[in-house]
């Protein structure tokens, strides 16, 4: 009996034995893109360790393979619960069965049924063969499984991003006089350029290749092979890291040892992109360092890289990511800093970028148009210009982080020298593009004589007469140095409304934030008042009448330089004037008459923020003066505060080109600015809100005296507690006295009696 069942026992042991040969075991993603590499046909059975493969097949499958006798079908067996690239059929693999060939999915079925599989394999095998041969193309399919899956996936996080948008949004609108104004920039910036992941890898030279000087070879042999490298860091790995990069290997025999290996010396880590999008680096990278062993990279892949530098097993001398998710986990691991590689969605607009230029007081005396021309000519749009003379004071702490070169005392004398222009410039990739239109710092002339700063330089100074800032974050520490934050009153007309989404756009690309906005149809009333020292202009009612007609969307823009900034997009009153003298400007594109010219914009500061107060109410802002904070819904906010961010700037003479005193009079004789004032009805709530205050201050005065009846009498009790308090110490004291005379008696009486004895 016993060795009956030995043998059923051996069969047994056999059979599952020619099955495990016939279905490669997939069980690491590393495994599985080895698998998919290869060539032929692959039969993959997904499944999941709580049910297994499916056995049913498996005699199926061994038939078919004996019955073709095709080198190019392979059949495996995969575990979804450890292969990254299935993870999505993790849940959903019972039955199913994949068919990859050449890295591709080429056919699918799910279900075990057998005849529709096999003739599946069958035709699948066919058009495998066609392909080899240069016939026909191998044609991709997708799994719609998998693709409904993620369309699911993708409709419910967009339904999460809206409902988001939509609670943001709601949290910025605030009920101010019985309106809903929205406190807060939510739109999406226009001129920022809509971007996708791009594609990337980890790579690790290991120490055994570090240790022999293999570094710059393989860094050679990768740019020869079109490879990017985004970022690299030489590291030394201590034990706990290695255990924790490598932990998917902790059950193999060999990872302690992998562990000392990896520990043993500096490696070199780099992340890795190819082309424009790099969806081809994971592959591309992986077929370059060949197989994991050493062994089989020698045999099948010699030219690999693993081929050339390895030495034995994980002593393979390179390493890279074996899936996108592994690569994040990888670049986070390495370079916890480093941010997603992206890259512009075509179609997309480009992302404006700004920097600071300073044209140095010398080049400004002789050479000002000139050099604005050239600006132009370079692509640049002029977002902010100041004209301004520098303290000695303000040059030095401008330029306080040269004060221990040689040439500080003259940078800063020439800087203070007389007026210079200061110019906010955008345009794609600013920062850099300005720098290399400004040329070098010194030696312009020999290096690059077509530069700005070869062409205006002076002789009798080796300063250079232009200024650019060197990155991005520099740019707007300048930007605000030179360019405080400041607001301005906005207003989309009646006649502009219909193109209001334009308008907004041309308000982002123009580096605005909208910091406060609400659409409203004012009334007669309130549009007499609110230009009531035009009341004797001819065109006062076509005004009224005008302003009166339908909606108008308010707007606090927050930018540098807000008031004359805004005043320059928008161009001259006259829109005729405007399509010749600033065709890009918004009563150009969007104006048709004086009177109808599609947007308003407050003629100075103390304007801007007397509008603010009468369309908003008070507004406190932010530190950066950008957003305002929201308060009660009734107050719609606390008052502004004003707060001087470049006081030594706004010392220095300045002189704004923004024609603020010709818009100023070209508004009033054309269309005339909005006074101040208010509604009956506000001029109500004015006094209700002082009878309030009365009520208030009495009832305050009433507390205060009650207050002060309660601390008299607070006192009185104090001092009656003191008095007893003493009374009653001076009876202690006279006790205490009564006391000691007592025994001073009984002392004498005891000594006269011992004296007598």
């Amino acid at each position: 009996m016993g060795a009956e069942e030995d043998k059923k026992k051996k069969a047994k042991m056999a059979r599952r034995k020619q099955e495990v040969q016939l279905q490669q075991e997939i069980e690491t993603t590393e495994e599985w893109e080895e698998m998919i590499a290869k060539e032929g046909l692959w039969v993959v059975d997904v499944y999941q360790e709580w049910c297994g493969p499916c056995a049913a097949m498996v005699g199926n499958f061994r038939r078919l393979k004996n019955e073709l006798g095709d080198e190019l079908l392979h059949f495996a067996a995969a575990k979804a619960d450890t292969v990254d690239p299935l993870d999505k059929y993790r849940g959903r693999c019972e039955p199913c069965f994949l068919l990859f060939a050449g890295g591709v999915l080429v056919g699918f079925v799910h279900g075990a049924n057998s005849p529709v599989i096999l003739r599946t394999i069958t035709e699948q095998l066919a058009a495998e063969h066609k392909v080899m041969d240069g016939s026909v193309e191998r044609k991709e399919v997708k799994d719609p499984l998998i693709s409904n899956l993620e369309e699911r996936e993708k409709a419910r996080y967009d339904e999460e991003e809206n409902e988001k948008e939509e609670e943001e949004d709601d949290d910025n609108v605030l009920d101010y006089r019985g309106e809903r104004c929205n406190y807060g920039d939510t739109l999406t910036m226009s001129s920022q350029q809509e971007e996708e992941k791009k594609g990337f890898t980890v790579a690790l030279i290991k120490p055994d290749a570090v240790r022999d000087g293999k570094v710059e070879e393989i860094l050679q042999q990768m740019s020869e092979a079109g490879i990017e490298i985004l970022a690299q860091e030489e590291r030394q790995l201590s034990e706990e890291e290695a255990r924790d990069f490598y932990s998917h290997l902790q059950e193999e025999d060999y990872f302690e040892d992998l562990v000392k290996f990896m520990s043993s010396g500096p490696s070199f880590a780099l992340v890795l992109t190819k082309g424009k999008k790099g969806d081809t680096i994971l592959h591309d990278w992986r077929d370059m360092i060949g197989p994991t062993s050493v062994e089989e990279a020698k045999d099948q892949a010699p030219d690999s890289l693993r081929a050339k530098y390895g030495s034995d097993k994980y002593m393979n001398a390179l390493h890279g990511s074996d899936s996108p998710d592994r690569a994040a986990r990888e670049m986070a691991f390495f370079f916890p800093d480093m941010s997603t590689p992206t890259i512009p969605i075509p179609g997309s607009r480009p992302q404006l970028q700004r920097t600071l230029a300073l044209i140095r007081p010398d080049a400004f005396n002789k050479s000002r148009d000139e050099i604005m021309e050239k600006i132009k000519e370079a692509g640049f749009k002029v977002a902010l210009q100041k004209e301004m003379t520098l303290t000695k004071e303000q040059a030095a702490e401008f330029y306080k982080e040269h004060t221990d070169e040689p040439y500080f005392e003259e940078l800063i004398t020439r800087m203070s020298s007389g007026p210079l222009m200061a110019l906010g410039l955008a345009r794609d990739d600013a920062v850099t593009a300005w720098r290399d239109v400004l040329g070098p710092t010194t030696n312009a002339k020999e290096e690059a004589p077509d530069s700005l700063r070869a062409q205006f330089s002076i002789e009798e100074t080796s300063i250079n007469q232009l200024h650019g800032s060197d990155s991005k974050e520099t740019a707007e520490k300048e930007i605000q140095y030179f360019f405080p934050m400041e607001q301005t009153v906005a207003a989309i007309k009646p006649d502009g409304i219909s193109t209001k989404e334009e308008i907004i756009d041309k308000i982002h690309e123009a580096g605005f934030r909208i910091a406060a906005r609400k659409e409203t149809t004012i009334t007669k009333e309130i549009a007499e008042e609110f230009y009531a020292e035009h009341k004797d202009k001819e065109y006062y009612d076509d005004l009224v009448n005008h302003m009166t007609s339908g909606p108008t969307m308010f707007m606090v823009l927050s930018r540098e330089g807000a008031v004359s900034g805004w005043r320059q997009v928008i161009g001259p009153t006259n829109p005729e004037e405007a399509k010749t003298e600033a065709p890009e400007s918004l009563r150009a594109q969007f104006g048709q008459s004086i009177l109808q010219n599609a947007v308003h914009g407050s003629s100075d500061a103390s304007h801007a923020k007397n509008s603010i107060e009468k369309v908003f109410g008070q507004l406190e802002f932010n530190p950066d003066e950008s957003e305002p904070t929201k308060e009660q819904e009734e107050t719609g906010g606390t008052e502004q505060k004003s707060e001087d961010r470049a006081a030594s700037v706004a010392k220095g003479e300045d002189k704004t080109n923004d024609n603020k005193g010709e818009d100023a009079k070209g508004e009033e004789a054309k269309e005339g600015d909005a006074k101040d004032g208010e509604s009956k009805g506000e001029d109500k709530a004015e006094e209700q809100k002082e009878e309030d205050a009365s009520k208030a201050t009495e009832e305050s005065e009433k507390k205060e005296e009650e207050t002060k009846d309660e601390t008299k009498k607070d006192e009185d009790t104090k001092e009656e507690d003191a008095k007893k308090d003493e009374e009653t110490k001076k009876d202690e004291e006279t006790k205490n006295d009564d006391e000691t005379k007592t025994e001073q008696k009984e002392e004498t009486k005891t000594e006269e009696q011992q004296a007598a004895s």
